[in-house]
């Protein structure tokens, strides 16, 4: 066990801290691991009524995966493996899913990508007014993997499809208007809050007397004008209807949009299209056929390598303009990889 997540029983509670404050708790693989068999020992413990999962400092729940290493095993010429990672935080996530106990998020400060995988899927995800919500992932090369692909599009008035291509942000008041948080307390509440879950019979009721009423926010004030843009039935008609629009939301969106690796936001889309038919396991299965297929091409590494290593944030994607991806080489990112499908 190592000190990057820190595990106790306080009462009836299991706690798990994301230990990595420096790193703003980003997950690396060992966290993963540890997670995941802790869970499992929790959902059979007599004794742990329900689970409590935090991130140490004030600045972060979870920033994300720790996709440096995943880059440097590539520029080390390690190509084998390279999927483990993600495939064992997907069967994380499904676990999440369906965990048989009250699974609650204290989510303070910045919560993206396998952050939100780690929050979103549980029962109760109570934010604070630092909350700082996204799904980043097109403007690395990459796509809204952790389960995505099922609660992106289940949000309200397409706003899920609007954070999955754009990766725009959300704070509290839109995280709980979209459904991503179901509770809004004050971060000077957090510790009255963990010392009641302790003895708490009822989730609900030991938050009730903490909750505060979340100040609106830009999605909620532009919801029928996004699901208006990105109910169209492709990445080109909500580029035209973007184009076509004379809001300043809709001229930022394009702008943020148009900067994303094209060949994720065109993935990311088919995603949203595909995962209101799906199950969740389903969602996760299809996630990992997409990441084995991003994961022996470029766009990914460049991107980590504009926005994290080098940190010039000019990524060369190829390609580079929408317009030149093969649409018909999409459908390889969907298709059964050649090490099998995520044993779900």
């Amino acid at each position: 066990m190592s000190d990057d997540i820190l595990f106790e029983k306080r009462g009836k509670a299991g706690f798990a801290t994301l230990n990595r404050p420096k790193a703003l708790n980003a997950l690396n693989h060992g966290m993963v691991r540890e997670l995941d068999a802790q869970l499992a020992r929790w959902a059979e413990d007599p004794d742990v009524a329900h689970v409590v999962i935090k991130g140490a400092g004030e600045k972060a729940f979870c920033a994300g995966g720790d996709i440096r290493s995943i880059y440097d095993a590539r520029l080390a010429g390690e190509t084998e493996g390279l999927s483990a990672f993600f495939g064992d935080e997907y069967l994380l996530n499904a676990r999440i899913k369906a965990f048989p106990k009250p699974y609650v998020s204290l989510i303070n400060g910045i919560v993206m990508g396998g952050g939100v995988g780690v929050s979103v899927h549980g029962s109760h995800r109570i934010g604070t007014e630092k909350t700082l919500f996204a799904m980043p992932e097109t403007g690395i090369g990459f796509f809204p993997d952790v389960g995505g692909t099922f609660f992106l599009p289940r949000m309200p008035k397409r706003t899920g499809v609007y954070c999955a291509l754009s990766a725009g942000r959300m704070k509290q008041g839109d995280a709980l208007a979209t459904g991503v948080l179901t509770h809004t307390i004050l971060e000077a509440s957090l510790p009255d809050l963990e010392v009641a879950l302790e003895t708490a019979t009822d989730i609900g009721a030991a938050v009730a007397p903490l909750l505060v009423t979340a100040e609106k926010g830009p999605l909620s004030e532009n919801a029928d004008l996004i699901e208006n843009l990105f109910s169209a039935e492709s990445v080109d008609e909500i580029l035209e209807r973007l184009e076509g629009s004379d809001t300043d939301f809709a001229r930022k969106t394009l702008e943020a949009i148009l900067q994303k690796s094209p060949t994720s936001v065109l993935i990311a889309f088919e995603q949203m299209k595909r995962g209101p038919g799906l199950s969740f396991n389903e969602c996760m299965k299809l996630e990992y056929r997409i990441v084995s297929r991003i994961l022996q091409g470029d766009d990914f590494f460049e991107g980590v390598r504009a926005v994290i290593v080098d940190k010039d944030q000019a990524p060369k994607w190829t390609p580079s303009r929408f317009g030149q991806v093969d649409r018909t080489e999409l459908a390889s990112y969907f298709v059964e990889p050649s090490d099998g499908d995520l044993p779900l």
